[in-house]
């Protein structure tokens, strides 16, 4: 039997990545106030005199309030995984856009330029006779933008996508062909990096393939 794992976010990617790596993953949403997580977290940050978070962190803290939102409220009985991205671009973090108009300004900010996606993942271990580990890392990757034209970000803009994701596109959907070379981990971008994970598993005292849902061998 396979290990159970909860994914504590609603991205069809991030689940759509693990499937693909033989993971079937229970779904649980977290209903964590980002905005007060964050707002938190920056002043904890500051008032131990540490100055700004850095952006890195920062995903970091909303991957974890997500885990841990999740593994508190539910007895899931199973690792619980947590994850956030956002894009940096010029010293300012981007986020999901949500709106036509803001997708459309940044893909206008972006094109022909180098950004870094920030992935923060945690996991708790909630089952009941696991390690208890609750620990976390950040993949941080370089994309490069192509240079588009505008009649390409309105056509893009168009089609929703870039709405409700992070830094306003996608690699492996509609917007792969307007991303030009990655620099790290490709599964990071999409949402959550495998190899990360697989360290992460490591406290837990859990190896990657025994996340496995049956014996991939066998069906090669």
């Amino acid at each position: 039997m396979a290990v159970p794992l909860v994914l504590a976010s609603q991205s069809p990617a991030r689940l759509a990545t693990l499937r693909s790596a033989g993971v079937e993953p229970r779904v649980i949403v977290s209903h964590v106030d980002e905005d007060a997580v964050l707002a938190r977290v920056r002043a904890d940050h500051a008032d131990a005199g540490l100055g700004d978070l850095a952006f890195d962190a920062s995903v970091l803290a909303l991957a974890r309030a997500k885990a841990e939102e999740v593994a508190s409220s539910h007895d899931t009985g199973a690792l619980v995984l947590g994850c956030d991205s956002m894009l940096e671009i010029d010293g300012q973090i981007l986020g999901k856009p949500g709106d036509a108009a803001t997708a459309r300004e940044r893909w206008r900010a972006m094109r022909g330029r180098t950004g870094v996606l920030h992935t923060g993942h945690w996991l708790v271990d909630d089952r009941e006779s696991g390690s208890g580990a609750t620990i976390g890392e950040t993949a941080s990757t370089l994309v490069r933008f192509a240079d588009l034209g505008d009649d390409e970000i309105d056509a893009y803009v168009a089609t929703g996508e870039p709405l409700n994701v992070a830094g306003a596109f996608t690699v492996d959907s509609l917007g792969g062909p307007y991303v030009e070379s990655i620099d790290g981990d490709f599964h990071a971008v999409v949402g959550v990096s495998l190899p990360l994970l697989r360290h992460l598993l490591t406290p837990c005292g859990v190896r990657f393939h025994e996340l496995w849902e049956r014996d991939q061998g066998a069906s090669l």
